[in-house]
């Protein structure tokens, strides 16, 4: 089992060879549409309703997955809003999948999710389906989603993916909410067999608040827990906007020394980076408009697919550029001695700074160069 995004100097045997982050992403997320029925607390789409006639078409959509699939076949996730508000999401995934790529969707657990639809995104080849589960129990669930019921469809949708074989990931945004259920979601994560547990931390952009933000002392107790459930946990542990992980991982490693390396570092199996991946250096987002950014939580365009190949605009868009430097980075994280492995939250640093090159404001670390002058 993987436990960290750390740096290696290793190839694995799935294609997802240690690539140069400078050249391409490890992951393309597509929002391919911000339609959505359900009204969560923290929604980054802030989505609505109805689609948008402005969505990239049906053909646009192709284009744009042949442009992906030639960046050297990344894993491609269809988001939203709820990918399933439109109507082509299987001949999409069917599409990439034609392409040699590893498909993923995060579809939002409404009426939508029949036992048909899951079998159809199979038969499509769908790598892997992620649902939110927010909460151990519909009452801390459902408020965080906004929407009743919403808990018993998640439920009702895992049990089929697990009957159908389709590797399931949860999804969790640590807030304030379900801070003191984090045990239990992991218990529900083991039940049904999940592949991997991604761990977002919330950052306050859409209709997310830093009022619903854990604070840094906490966020710091959350990994070191994480970290610790890796070690016996039935699934892989992932976080997103949480960097700082990863130090923690090599931390942990080098203080256990030779024995802690026994543990291997990247699992073929788990569709997982090899090397620390970040906001902008491994990752890009697409909206449902075509509009390019570094990452969901990071609001901020380099440019659009309607105007730009992908290629030309994640290797040459100078915010990129700078995302992929971590000499650039300022404050606390310019100077830590982690900041090519962690590089910290760039989405948080943009959200409570202005800045996107800022110190991460949730890490509590302290640089050695910092303790040795105090």
């Amino acid at each position: 089992m993987q436990t960290s995004n750390t740096h290696s100097t290793h190839a694995d045997s799935t294609g997802f060879m240690r690539r140069d982050f400078n050249r391409s992403p490890f992951i393309v997320i597509w929002e391919v549409t911000r339609a959505c029925q359900l009204h969560c607390l923290h929604c980054r789409a802030e989505a609505q309703r109805h689609r948008d006639p402005g969505e990239l078409s049906t053909a646009e959509g192709k284009r744009l997955i042949d442009e992906i699939a030639g960046l050297d076949k990344p894993l491609l996730v269809f988001t939203g809003g709820d990918p399933l508000e439109r109507e082509d999401l299987f001949e999409l995934i069917e599409y990439g999948t034609k392409q040699g790529l590893k498909v993923s969707i995060t579809p939002s657990a409404t009426p939508k999710v029949t036992h048909e639809a899951i079998a159809k995104a199979k038969s499509a080849g769908l790598e892997r389906w992620a649902f939110s589960l927010d909460g151990s129990t519909a009452e801390i669930h459902d408020r965080f989603r906004g929407t009743k019921g919403s808990y018993d469809r998640t439920i009702y949708a895992l049990n089929v993916l697990r009957e159908l074989q389709i590797p399931i990931q949860l999804n969790t945004t640590v807030s304030r909410y379900n801070l003191t259920d984090l045990q239990k979601i992991a218990e529900l994560a083991a039940q049904y067999d999940a592949t991997l547990w991604s761990v977002f931390f919330l950052v306050p952009t859409g209709r997310a608040r830093a009022k619903d933000m854990i604070s840094a002392e906490e966020h710091e107790q959350v990994v070191e827990w994480l970290y610790e459930l890796s070690q016996s946990s039935s699934f892989d542990v992932k976080t997103t906007e949480a960097p700082y992980y990863r130090r923690v991982v090599l931390q942990h490693r080098k203080e256990q020394g030779a024995d802690g390396m026994a543990r291997p570092i990247h699992d073929p199996k788990s569709l997982r980076a090899a090397m620390g991946v970040n906001d902008g250096n491994g990752f890009v987002f697409i909206s449902h408009l075509g509009d390019v950014s570094p990452s969901g939580f990071l609001p901020l365009v380099a440019g659009n697919v309607r105007v730009q190949s992908l290629a030309e605009i994640y290797r040459e868009s100078p915010m990129f550029q700078n995302l992929r430097n971590p000499d650039l980075l300022k404050g606390k994280c310019g100077i830590c001695e982690f900041r090519k492995v962690c590089g910290g939250s760039r989405a948080k640093a943009f959200s409570m700074t202005g800045d996107y090159m800022e110190s991460d404001p949730s890490c509590v670390y302290q640089p050695q160069v910092l303790s040795h002058t105090i």
